[in-house]
């Protein structure tokens, strides 16, 4: 119903487009939200590595507690999402929308420092944190999508992709540092990470422009949560959403991956934190070239290899077989192949008034099934032990990964 006028519009944006960065076809507003999630992906990463280990070795939780944190984690962004895409889509107001997620992300890291040991306000907390990147990621995502021509969005998402992880791989090493500093104060990792959370926000603020919107022109019919939600009938739009949601109920969130790869080689708990290393550094160097062969090739095929990629991680951190490095690199490549090309296939399926409505509808079913998973390999893992949880998980990943292969959904020519 979509297609035709989408396609149309996204070349007019491509036309319209400012001047190329030195990164060949990659818009100049790509870059500049790069930077942005650069220096976000520092301050959220510093949290992030330190996390499992404080609340499962520091703080005592089993894992059907922490699941239940990392379900919230990876849950809460998604009613909000669906919120701020609408907002952003009836209001034209993009940045705006993503400014003010980001701005509620930083505020939160000072959360941490009120909750102290409390596990149900550290669960308020993340909360928070995670609102923020609800509100913010679809219409940053919009902004990508409708600031490059069709045919390249693979690529321009894997750039970005690829400088948000810059931000992932330094993280880690910035929270050992300042752990290693402030001799184990983990409130010194919570007040360095607002510090530079702020700063993205003030680089949203000045290095994103303002329009990038395809016309000048009011719309005169403001979208509507029926609206967004009708974006549901269109066959291929709607079989995606299906299949991203299907897929993240059986994925396995980070946290019990690096929980279980500790566990299996035994691994320092002082080098815990820079586990994320290794996903991080595949993921960069597999971003950019994984979203430019989806460009060619498909980017449904590169998001289906990235869910077989995940399986023979978790196979191998519960096999007799391999080692963690491989397993940490397999994380990485999963990552590259599925982040950045699933809003890269999706884009072009979407009206550009409705893009970031769009978006969040997608990412809302994916951010609720990957909190459905959290908290069942918790429980699973409590009940059972962490193998059998996710040797289970495994097999259903990959018979739905199989499934979602031949029942794909047709992709909106590049």
């Amino acid at each position: 119903m979509y297609l035709a006028g989408t396609r149309a519009a996204d070349h007019a944006a491509a036309r319209a487009t400012p001047a190329r960065s030195v990164l060949g076809r990659v818009p100049g507003t790509v870059i500049a939200l790069g930077v942005v999630s650069l220096v976000t992906d520092i301050s959220a990463e510093m949290v992030t590595a330190i996390l499992p280990l404080y609340l499962v070795f520091g703080l005592g939780l089993n894992p059907l507690q922490f699941g239940l944190l990392d379900g919230l984690y990876a849950g809460a962004t998604a009613v909000l999402r669906l919120v701020g895409g609408h907002v952003a889509d009836r209001w034209q107001r993009l940045k705006a929308v993503a400014g003010i997620g980001y701005g509620v992300s930083a505020v939160a890291k000072l959360g941490f420092l009120a909750a102290g040991s409390s596990v149900p306000a550290i669960g308020v907390v993340l909360a928070v944190d995670r609102a923020g990147k609800g509100v913010r990621t679809a219409p940053r995502d919009a902004l990508i999508s409708l600031s490059s021509a069709p045919e390249t969005l693979g690529r321009s998402f894997g750039v970005h992709r690829a400088m948000d992880t810059v931000g992932a791989f330094l993280g880690p090493l910035a929270a050992t540092a300042v752990l290693w500093a402030a001799l184990g104060n983990y409130n010194a990792v919570f007040v360095t990470s607002f510090s530079l959370a702020t700063c993205a926000v003030l680089l949203l603020v000045v290095l994103v422009p303002n329009r990038t919107r395809l016309t000048t022109e009011p719309v005169k019919n403001k979208p509507s949560f029926r609206t967004m939600l009708g974006l549901l009938r269109e066959a291929s739009f709607r079989r995606c959403c299906v299949w991203a949601a299907a897929l993240g109920l059986f994925t396995v969130t980070d946290s019990f991956l690096y929980l279980a790869l500790q566990r299996r080689w035994d691994i320092d708990g002082r080098l815990f934190p820079l586990l994320p290393l290794g996903t991080a550094g595949t993921f960069l160097l597999l971003a950019i070239p994984l979203g430019r062969l989806g460009d060619r090739i498909g980017r449904w095929k590169i998001f289906i290899a990235g869910h077989l990629a995940l399986v023979v991680a978790v196979l191998l951190v519960c096999g007799p077989i391999g080692n963690w490095w491989l397993a940490l690199a397999l994380h990485g490549a999963f990552y590259a192949a599925t982040d950045g090309v699933l809003p890269a296939a999706a884009g072009p399926m979407l009206p550009p008034e409705l893009r970031a409505s769009g978006l969040a509808v997608l990412q809302t079913g994916q951010a609720l099934a990957r909190m459905v998973s959290a908290v069942t390999v918790g429980l699973l893992w409590t009940v059972w032990d962490v193998r059998p949880a996710l040797l289970l998980f495994t097999a259903a990943l990959l018979t739905v990964t199989v499934a979602a292969a031949v029942v794909r959904p047709l992709e909106a020519a590049r």
